[in-house]
């Protein structure tokens, strides 16, 4: 598998490889029985689709280093957008609409965009809020409509037929080991900017990562190695920008009916049988999804017995979680939970052999989460805990063996820097001219690795709790309570001054629990007292429903949780 020099290589690639194969596959709607019908594009479609939408964006003004936002749900278009942007060398803006008015116009303002491309009713926000008035030139609408008329140049006026070898007026693309289409840009480079995905601001402001060409290259190869992904796989596409990878790595992409900003509340037949009607081999699904999939997978006697593999990430999986989920599937058959960010994709992964049979025990007993090995190209090391800036690398600076530290990577897929911030790329980058990249990169995440060279993850470096006799971390103290049967989950969060912080454990039970909330309370104490490193804890507050980010439904708010107990604890 050669580099590319765009991630729109590979579209191109597998289009002459494979043309007749289905390369995405879309819900167009019910019959009258109520089953979901689909539309598709095969590869030879998808890419003479975004080559003529490629060429109609230039023609509109959008090229190489264009910043182009891109608000549109999943649909057959969006595919054939993304991979026109990137023909045309633009820059793809992706920020998730549930972030909220006031942080989609701040993203918006900071990324600069030259141009718009989004459903209507993104039209009509983007109008309202102002959102890069200053910046935006060009407004294109997916959709129709009379509200759509108003909104910019329609989609369908992109599309140019070009029945010739080549657009006029380009030269040839410049040979490599991929035979590109001559739409792409000649003058492509796999260091140029290729988009700039926001984080999820889960814990803090979304920031906008920036990512190359040839980060997205050294992704791809990372998830086909790690999980051994080859084309010709079906994949179920259940969060949109992870479904990108399945036409670049020659996977069909089956995108289910369902709301991509809901995962956790998803209509689990629906899945199912997007998975039994076309055959699905690999299934992404936050950690939201796979519990809503497996408690009805179970309860309905259901199996998946196509499925190659389960991935599943954005945050910690529960074990409870991971064994339903394996119980509908083959024997052999594992889920997998790969560690990572935004600014880095994959930093390491574990299966639930490894899982099942030996760390959720560890777990329970208040040792973190295991994340496994690192996968790939990429180099982790753990650093002692600082909150500033470090300028340079030093060795001095990594931890004990054993020691909680924070966790620091570097490899050919971990990104740079953030857009428009150079504080924040101050504090998450360090200097070491020693690596093939030049720098370190800070998680943000605490950890540290065992004696068989597996990364325990034990929360974010910013959600730590700290007391006047110490620190506690989240996922140790949250393992030892989560294992009490009346506990959906658990959050550590801290009231006072740091450094003077009381701890306070934050619960969600299940949906019918056997006891009292009282009775609850008096176990979960005795179980605090049972752990050194969980005794200070004396408080157990009771919460209907703990906030989450809007992207994986998953990683719990401990930030509003902590406001939400510094009142009830007044």
């Amino acid at each position: 598998m050669p580099s590319c020099t765009n991630i729109a290589d590979y579209l191109v690639d597998m289009a002459r490889r494979q043309p007749h194969t289905l390369a995405v596959v879309f819900p167009d709607g019910v019959d009258r029985g109520g089953r979901v019908r689909y539309t598709h594009y095969t590869y030879a479609k998808l890419d003479a689709e975004s080559d003529r939408l490629a060429a109609g964006l230039r023609r509109e003004g959008i090229g190489r280093g264009s910043r182009v936002v891109l608000m549109t749900p999943p649909s057959l278009e969006f595919f054939a957008l993304v991979f026109a942007l990137f023909k045309v060398g633009a820059v793809l803006v992706a920020v998730d609409p549930g972030l909220g008015i006031k942080h989609l116009g701040r993203c918006l303002a900071e990324a600069e965009p030259q141009a718009f491309i989004g459903i209507p009713k993104a039209h009509w926000a983007r109008k309202l809020f102002g959102w890069a008035r200053g910046t935006i030139r060009k407004n294109i609408v997916v959709g129709s409509g009379v509200a759509a008329a108003f909104c910019g140049v329609r989609l369908e006026e992109l599309r140019i037929e070009d029945r010739g070898s080549g657009i006029e007026g380009l030269q040839p693309a410049r040979q490599s080991h991929f035979p590109q289409s001559s739409i792409l840009d000649p003058r492509s480079s796999s260091s140029d900017l290729a988009a700039i995905l926001f984080t999820s601001g889960s814990t803090g402001l979304p920031k906008g990562v920036v990512y190359t060409h040839a980060h997205f290259d050294a992704q791809l190869r990372a998830l086909r190695d790690a999980f051994d992904i080859r084309p010709g796989e079906i994949d179920l596409a259940t969060f949109p920008l992870f479904a990108l990878y399945a036409p670049a790595l020659g996977m069909t992409a089956i995108v289910p009916d369902m709301d991509f900003t809901r995962p956790g509340s998803v209509d689990p037949t629906k899945i199912a049988t997007a998975i039994d009607d076309f055959g699905v081999t690999n299934l992404f699904g936050s950690p939201a999804l796979l519990d809503r999939v497996s408690r009805w997978g179970v309860e309905a006697g259901r199996t998946f017995p196509t499925l190659r593999r389960v991935i599943s990430a954005g945050a910690p999986v529960p074990a409870r979680v991971i064994e339903r989920m394996t119980k509908l599937l083959a024997p052999g058959i594992q889920v997998f939970t790969p560690y990572g960010a935004t600014e880095s994709i994959p930093v390491a992964s574990i299966g639930s052999d490894e899982i099942l049979g030996e760390t959720a025990r560890l777990t329970e007993q208040g040792r973190g989460v295991c994340v496994g090995r690192p996968v790939g190209d990429v180099v982790v090391r753990i650093i002692r805990i600082r909150d500033g800036a470090i300028e340079r690398w030093s060795d001095d600076l990594v931890a004990r063996p054993g020691e909680i530290g924070e966790i620091v990577v570097s490899g050919p897929a971990v990104t740079a820097k953030y857009h428009a911030r150079e504080e924040a790329t101050r504090l998450a980058k360090i200097a070491d001219p020693t690596r093939p990249s030049g720098f370190w990169h800070r998680m943000g995440d605490l950890g540290y690795f065992d004696d068989a060279g597996r990364i325990w993850f034990c929360g974010r470096k910013s959600q730590r709790v700290r007391l006047a006799t110490g620190e506690l971390y989240t996922d140790p103290c949250e393992g030892v309570f989560n294992v009490h049967p009346d506990v959906r989950r658990s959050a550590l969060v801290g009231i006072g001054e740091n450094g003077r912080a009381r701890p306070v454990i934050c619960v969600e039970l299940v949906e019918s629990p056997r006891q009292t909330p009282e009775a609850i309370r008096a176990e979960l104490l005795q179980l605090a007292a049972s752990f050194e490193h969980t005794r200070a804890i004396r408080d157990v507050l009771f919460h209907p429903s703990f906030p989450v980010d809007v992207r994986h439904n998953a990683k719990i708010g401990r930030e509003a949780l902590a406001r939400w107990a510094a009142g009830k604890l007044r």
